[in-house]
């Protein structure tokens, strides 16, 4: 009889399809970069303040563009030792990922005021370029079981490219808040961090007591209590993937959208709030 407390099998992605998502997410990004720096007033429109604290929008892309670099980078800069394994996942990576974010935001500010001058706009776009192609050359060169140096430890390619839908997808959705140019995000990749998010919340509330439901993509059982076996289960939430996207990533409060609706939430257990948002 398997233990009740037994971690979860860790989701797997297909490779091929991440791949297809990450180059379909590249280039949603993209549109939406080229539309804001081709823009009469791209200046002031660079400049504004995005959700996030302390960055303006051209902070905001030039930090996409260098998470666009960093796979080529660092497997040109730090091939893996013989003999190295890999000793982080995805889920792993994603509970880490907030350690950092005051680092994070700092590299970005360093990187955007590299790119000054008249010119801006169009360096701007022809920095993003020149990451997704960096990006792209190094995906056709890799094999997904090769290792790359994270943060946090080292992953496998195929891993490392999800992490890369993670930072376009969310990041795309801060583009979208801070300019209402709309990025059109590739299904896949969405359904993927999706998943991914939910996944970090089971991981971070582990347990079978309430039913978290993002359709179309995503359905975990979360949160210490008496577990669900048959029937309705007695606890559930349920929100749209980029709702979850918001309150995943703590660009939205729980209660906030609770009181807007687009969260639906039964049950006595059903309340999330103390464990979001996942990321860190």
């Amino acid at each position: 009889m398997a233990s009740a407390s037994r971690k979860p099998r860790a989701r797997s992605y297909d490779p091929q399809k991440v791949r297809a998502a990450l180059d379909g997410q590249v280039r949603a990004v993209r549109e939406a970069v080229a539309v804001l720096c081709a823009a009469p007033d791209a200046g002031p429109l660079l400049a504004a303040p995005s959700r996030l604290p302390a960055w303006t929008v051209r902070q905001l892309i030039v930090h996409v563009a260098v998470c666009l670099e960093t796979l080529p980078r660092r497997l040109a800069a730090e091939p893996a030792p013989p003999g190295t394994a890999a000793d982080l996942d995805l889920r792993g990576y994603v509970v880490a990922l907030g350690t950092q974010a005051e680092e994070i935001a700092r590299i970005a500010v360093a990187e955007a005021d590299d790119l000054s001058g008249a010119g801006a706009p169009a360096e701007l776009l022809a920095r993003f370029d020149s990451g997704a192609a960096e990006l792209a050359a190094a995906v056709a060169s890799a094999a997904g079981a090769d290792l790359v140096h994270s943060r946090y430890g080292w992953m496998t390619v195929d891993d490392f490219l999800v992490t890369r839908l993670l930072e376009l997808v969310v990041h795309g959705d801060d583009l979208t808040a801070a300019t209402g140019t709309a990025v059109a995000h590739d299904r896949q990749a969405l359904a993927a961090v999706t998943r991914l998010l939910a996944d970090a919340l089971a991981a971070r509330a582990p347990g079978g007591s309430v039913e978290l439901r993002v359709p179309p993509f995503a359905v975990v059982q979360c949160v210490a209590g008496p577990r669900h076996t048959r029937g309705t289960p007695p606890n559930v939430v349920e929100t749209d993937p980029l709702t979850w996207l918001r309150l995943a990533t703590g660009r939205t409060p729980w209660s906030h959208e609770l009181d807007a609706g687009t969260v639906s939430a039964s049950g006595e257990r059903a309340d999330l709030a103390e464990y979001l948002p996942v990321l860190g």
